[in-house]
């Protein structure tokens, strides 16, 4: 008698909600040794303010919560827009700060034992976490995952890196534009113009997260109309791409317009930003900087002008290392925006800070060393990084 042979059970299908968790958990554990190597970095800056602050009796919880911008943010949570402030410059508005970090620290603060101020300042912590993973993924796509950790970790080292663990928008901003320019890199448009949503309801410089998705999708537009296709045609086979240029810009806007509708005035909020000193001049107010710096110490100028040759020198390294548009798009912008508007220049490192793929170039030559040579040379920039913003927190002047 024949023996009786039996077939495989069917596969079981998974649900799609299960099935897209165990790819977040993959994903995440892949992502694991970059979260906790960023992790590591701001818990070295933390630990290098808490111990002069105690020292000098200063409060760790309000230097990082309740100094400078955060205090607005926690204004704008508690009463609204509509606070003022005169001073002989012009009068300051609330309006200037966009509305997401506040709103999030209104809603967080009765669902915990925390106040508004420290409400933004876990936002923030939870945000770093998510931009370290979003800035390890864009790495490792292009580069491998030893890039992604170090590219993390030196993220976390900026000079300015205090401030990702402050109540500020930074963090959030960031967290938002590495996952939007990872779902660009990876052809998912819709994503990444829904997370350009957000990320423009937190900070301007969401416009250059902004061109980051547009300027591709045109270029692709335009390649395939000269290749003959017709524009039916076109607006069929890039629906998902079309659709997600449409989705970037809204958050953004959203916010100019209510600040439009707020101030009768269709440019309300670039208003409000001039009043602030705020303002676009192509760079007039960093040039006559740079020159009364050199004037008034020499040392300090020639300081600023190395500086600002390194920044040129990265945007030209990740233009050799021939990056994707996108990123090249986005950082070009940031460093744009920050450097050519006539505000405050104290703080043009803070807002260059999101522009991650800067130091791309930096993390490949890193990552290449040995694994202790590479962790060495983060650790080292990590506590330059954590004096530099002990300095600066424990100093009267903000970043």
């Amino acid at each position: 008698m024949p023996e009786r042979t039996h077939a495989p059970p069917a596969p079981v299908a998974r649900p799609g909600a299960l099935l897209l968790r165990e790819r977040a958990e993959a994903a995440l554990r892949d992502a694991a040794p970059a979260i906790l190597a960023y992790a590591a970095v701001r818990l070295t800056g933390l630990l290098l303010l808490a111990v002069p602050a105690a020292a000098t009796g200063r409060d760790v919880l309000g230097l990082l919560s309740r100094r400078w911008d955060a205090v607005w943010y926690t204004r704008v949570a508690e009463h609204g827009y509509g606070f003022e402030i005169a001073t002989p410059d012009g009068v300051h508005s609330s309006l200037a700060f966009f509305p997401l970090l506040p709103a999030l620290e209104r809603v967080l603060a009765p669902l915990t034992p925390f106040e508004a101020p420290v409400a933004g300042l876990l936002v923030s912590w939870l945000a770093s976490l998510a931009a370290a993973w979003g800035i390890y993924a864009v790495g490792a796509l292009l580069r491998g995952p030893a890039t992604g950790i170090v590219l993390a970790a030196l993220w976390g080292a900026y000079p300015t890196g205090f401030v990702q663990s402050m109540a500020y928008t930074e963090t959030l901003f960031t967290a938002f534009a590495a996952w939007s320019l990872y779902a660009v890199l990876t052809g998912r448009w819709q994503a990444a113009g829904a997370l350009a949503v957000p990320a423009g309801l937190t900070r301007p410089t969401a416009a250059a997260l902004i061109a980051a998705v547009a300027v591709p999708a045109l270029l692709v537009l335009v390649r395939d109309w000269r290749a003959g296709a017709p524009p039916a045609v076109l607006l069929r086979a890039h629906r998902p791409m079309l659709l997600g240029v449409l989705l970037a810009p809204l958050g953004w806007l959203s916010y100019l317009l209510f600040v439009a509708a707020r101030e009768d005035d269709l440019f309300g909020y670039f208003a409000v930003q001039a009043a602030w000193g705020n303002g676009f001049d192509g760079g007039r107010a960093l040039a006559v900087f740079v020159l009364r710096t050199l004037g008034s110490n020499t040392l300090a100028g020639l300081a600023l002008c190395a500086a600002l040759a390194l920044v040129c020198r990265l945007l030209w390294l990740c233009v050799r290392q021939r990056q994707p548009l996108p990123l090249l798009v986005y950082s070009f912008a940031v460093v744009a925006v920050s450097l050519a508007g006539s505000g405050y220049f104290g703080s043009r490192p803070r807002l260059i800070m999101p522009a991650f793929p800067l130091l791309l170039p930096v993390a490949v030559v890193v990552a290449r060393q040995r694994p202790a040579r590479a962790a060495l040379i983060c650790a080292v920039a990590a506590v330059a990084s954590g004096v530099y913003g002990a300095v600066t927190l424990l100093g009267p002047g903000p970043p």
